[in-house]
């Protein structure tokens, strides 16, 4: 009894650092979306910008595109943001969420900071950031031409990022019939 007793809290240390280790190793960012390959949630956000008409889940069809949901106080976006400029200056079609956030604040980083989006609506409440899953901002979801789900990116997009996964299932989903 008295050597279990001595072998128990060594047996817990190891338990424990075994745990470490295995959660140190995962890299958040792959958590997987239940969204994958399947259509976008409803919604239907107001305008951040004056002028716009707002952003609608049935319009982001035709073609495919990203899906960048961000916020003027988030700090990751302000990382991605300039990455995401010079993917619009090279056609890519950008929708953006401005999640959990107001127009005005939304309206003024764009307007700081540059615009990426082609389309762009406020989801004030967050209520489409929770039926799109997300867990926190930025996120970035790749869509096809027919508002399906085909990546979900968590955190900024980085130049690797964009290179070895974002861009090539862009470009077969551009040359899918």
């Amino acid at each position: 009894m008295r050597r279990v007793l001595v072998l128990l809290p060594l047996f817990l240390f190891a338990v424990v650092a075994l745990a470490f280790v295995f959660g140190l190793n995962r890299n958040p960012s792959l958590i997987p979306s239940v969204l994958i390959n399947k259509s976008l949630p409803s919604f239907n956000l107001p305008a951040v910008r004056a002028g716009d008409s707002g952003l609608a889940s049935r319009e982001l069809r035709g073609e495919p595109m990203l899906i960048n949901m961000f916020a003027s106080w988030c700090v990751s976006c302000r990382v991605e943001h300039p990455l995401l400029l010079d993917l619009r200056s090279r056609g890519v079609s950008i929708a953006g969420i401005d999640w959990e956030d107001t127009a005005d604040a939304g309206a003024k980083y764009l307007k700081e900071n540059g615009d990426p989006y082609a389309r762009v609506g406020l989801d004030r409440s967050g209520r489409a950031g929770i039926d799109l899953g997300i867990t926190g901002v930025p996120e970035t979801f790749v869509v096809d031409k027919h508002g399906r789900v085909r990546y979900k990116q968590i955190g900024p997009i980085e130049t690797a990022d964009w290179e070895n996964t974002i861009r090539p299932l862009l470009e077969k989903l551009r040359a899918e019939r």
